[in-house]
C-alpha cells in the first residue's frame, strides 16, 4: 500500500510540474507575440500601448538614434559588400524628407572612420577593408549638384599592390562609443578628398557617407564614425523602437533599429540629370 501511494504521489507531482512547465512556455511564447506586435504597431501610429489577445500586453517607445552625437557605431555588423549609410542632412518627422530647418544638419570638415573588430589581423585574406562615398551638393540644397568623393583603405599591405587601395592608419588605437576597433583612416573633406568648403560648411552641403566593407566574407565587421574633432555633431540616422510584451509572469523584450532609405547599389555607378542627358 505504501508503494502504491508514493508511486501515485509521484505521478500527480510530475504532472503538476509539467502543467506548470507548459504554462510558463505559453506565457514566454504570447509574451514574445505581445512584444512582436508592439513592433508592428510602433511603426504604424508611433509609441503605443495595447492589449494582444486577452492574456497579453504591450508597450512600444520610439526614439532616434545617433541624433546629435559626435560617435556612432552602426548598430549591426556587416559581411563583405554590404554598405553603412552616415547621414550629415537631417530628416523631417512627419514626411521622412530631408531638411535642415532643424538646425542639426552636420557641417564639420572631417570624419574619423573605424572598422574591424578589436584583434582582427591585417595580413589575412579576409581581412575587411573599406570603400567611402561622400555624397555632397556642389551648390547647397541644390540637388542637381550632387557630387561623389571616394576614398578607399585597405589594412592588408599585400592586397594593396593589386587593388590600389591606400594605406590605413596601422598601429593607432580607435575606440569609439566604448567600442573598440582593429582600424581606423581620418578624412579631411577638403585636403583627403578635395570638397569643396563651401560644400562643407554649409549645411544642405554634406549629404552622406555611403561606407562599404569589403574582403570580409567569413565574419562580420562592426563600422563606427567619430566626428567629436570637428565641434559638430550628427543629425538622427534613423529611429529605435523598443517593444516589451507581458504574459502572466512572463516579460519579453525586442529592440529594433529602423535606418533611413538608401539607394540600391546599382544606382552608384548611374549617371543622373535633372533634364536631359544631351551627348
Amino acid at each position: 500500500m505504501a508503494v502504491v501511494l508514493t508511486v501515485v504521489l509521484s505521478v500527480l507531482s510530475r504532472t503538476i510540474t509539467d502543467i506548470t512547465v507548459t504554462t510558463k512556455e505559453e506565457e514566454a511564447l504570447r509574451a514574445f507575440a505581445a512584444a512582436e506586435a508592439g513592433i508592428e504597431r510602433a511603426l504604424i501610429v508611433g509609441s503605443n500601448t495595447g492589449e494582444f489577445g486577452d492574456s497579453a500586453s504591450f508597450t512600444a517607445t520610439i526614439s532616434n538614434f545617433g541624433q546629435l552625437q559626435s560617435e556612432y557605431v552602426y548598430p549591426e555588423k556587416l559581411l563583405s559588400g554590404e554598405t553603412v549609410i552616415i547621414w550629415f542632412v537631417d530628416h523631417d518627422e512627419d514626411d521622412g524628407m530631408l531638411t535642415c530647418n532643424t538646425g542639426e544638419c552636420f557641417t564639420g570638415s572631417s570624419i574619423k572612420i573605424c572598422w574591424g573588430e578589436s584583434g582582427t589581423a591585417s595580413d589575412s585574406n579576409f581581412t575587411p577593408a573599406i570603400e567611402t562615398s561622400i555624397f555632397y551638393a556642389n551648390t547647397p540644397a541644390d540637388y542637381s549638384t550632387i557630387r561623389i568623393a571616394r576614398d578607399t583603405r585597405d589594412p592588408n599591405a599585400t592586397r594593396r599592390s593589386s587593388n590600389s587601395f591606400q594605406e590605413d592608419e596601422t598601429g593607432i588605437a580607435c575606440v569609439i562609443d566604448g567600442k573598440e576597433f582593429a582600424f581606423q583612416k581620418f578624412l579631411n573633406f577638403g585636403t583627403d578628398l578635395g570638397i569643396p568648403a563651401g560644400s562643407y560648411d554649409t549645411p544642405n552641403g554634406l549629404q552622406f557617407a555611403k561606407i562599404r566593407i569589403l574582403y570580409n566574407t567569413d565574419i562580420a565587421h562592426t563600422i563606427g564614425v567619430d566626428v567629436s574633432d570637428t565641434g559638430n555633431d550628427l543629425p538622427s540616422q534613423g529611429v529605435r523602437i523598443e517593444s516589451a510584451g507581458s504574459s502572466g509572469e512572463a516579460n519579453r523584450r525586442i529592440e529594433v533599429f529602423q535606418t533611413f532609405g538608401e539607394l540600391p547599389p546599382i544606382f552608384d555607378a548611374v549617371l543622373f540629370s535633372p533634364g536631359g542627358i544631351i551627348k
